[in-house]
């Protein structure tokens, strides 16, 4: 009898299994354990954010450095030219010093030596105005190609800002720049992303279009 009970049993535990209602039961897949938690990740990665010097990139750049020499070999010979001008405006006082204060030649002489030294006047003046703007816009015209070498360097390697930084050392010497040094905005930088050097490569490499491209440690 025990053993008519257990069969039964057995069938009808089987037969339950395969009922309908039982397969259709959702089984509950086994959830993997929850993984260890993470440290938050900074929303801008530090790939995305760069320095450059551009005081640097001025002083090596081999074309602005080329027009500038030639600019000052200019303005030297300019100062020259001013100089003997002077020389010879001297050598007319001293020529008016032979005549008489008051005589018709004195007066004459007197009037040429005033008209003399006021075109010298007129024309140094000039000179330095012209100088000063030719170099404002050398200064311009490299600038706004190292503006668009970083934005076609930082498009192509996907940064989203470049800050400006100088990072010549602090002279102890110089007050000014010890002053700079204390008030600079950037404090602290991975020297991996200075691409100062990228964009110097890029400017006296090769000539940059309107549609401006360059990572290395500056050396």
């Amino acid at each position: 009898m025990k053993r008519q009970l257990t069969a039964f049993t057995l069938a009808a535990a089987v037969a339950l299994v395969q009922s309908s209602a039982f397969a259709q039961v959702p089984v509950r897949p086994v959830q993997p354990a929850p993984a260890a938690a993470q440290p938050p990740r900074s929303a801008v990665p530090a790939a995305h954010v760069a320095v450059v010097d551009v005081g640097y990139i001025f002083k090596n750049h081999a074309r602005f450095k080329a027009e500038m020499d030639r600019m000052k070999d200019q303005v030297m010979a300019a100062e020259n030219g001013l100089k003997a001008e002077q020389e010879r405006i001297k050598g007319l006082m001293d020529q008016l010093k032979g005549y008489n204060p008051g005589t018709p030649e004195y007066r004459k002489f007197e009037g040429e030596v005033a008209k003399a030294q006021g075109d010298f006047s007129v024309n140094a003046q000039l000179q330095k105005k012209d100088f000063m703007d030719r170099e404002a816009k050398v200064y311009l015209q490299v600038y706004s190609e190292i503006e668009r070498a970083v934005s076609q360097f930082a498009r192509d390697h996907g940064i989203a800002v470049v800050h400006r930084f100088d990072g010549d050392p602090v002279d102890a010497s110089d007050r000014n720049r010890i002053l700079g040094s204390i008030t600079k905005p950037i404090v602290y930088y991975d020297p991996q992303i200075d691409i100062t050097p990228d964009v110097l490569k890029m400017l006296n490499g090769a000539s940059v279009a309107t549609q401006p491209q360059a990572g290395q440690p500056r050396r």
